[in-house]
């Protein structure tokens, strides 16, 4: 039984050594000069300014977990979409019930503003 398993702790193994060799490689082989200016992110050609640890707004999380939602809606719909023939009425009914329940949440969400980005 654990004869079987023996291919991916080869493979396992493997792995880790050529990572950890490519990092030592390049530690040992690469150029340790730093500089001022070396050390300054780059952002599209212009010099930073502010703060790189600034706050992100509540707003910004909660449109995140929106998309989340509505993504994991979509996940449940290719599964549902591939045996839909199979599932007949009861199964279309399903699926609408669903959407309706998403679609109330997301009339919800925009009644009370939470959409809104200022």
């Amino acid at each position: 039984m654990l004869i079987d398993y023996l291919p991916i702790l080869v493979y396992l193994i493997v792995a880790i050594g050529v990572a950890g060799g490519m990092v030592a490689l390049s530690e040992a082989v690469g150029k340790k000069i730093h500089t001022p200016v070396k050390d300054l992110p780059y952002e599209c050609g212009m010099i930073p300014t502010g703060d790189a640890r600034s706050r992100y707004s509540v707003k910004f999380f909660v449109i995140a977990m929106f998309f989340l939602v509505f993504d994991i809606e979509a996940i449940f719909l290719y599964p549902w979409a591939i045996v839909y023939k199979d599932l007949g009425l009861f199964g279309f009914i399903e699926m609408g019930v669903f959407i309706l329940v998403l679609g109330v949440g997301l009339a919800y969400v925009w009644g009370k503003g939470a959409l809104e980005w200022e």
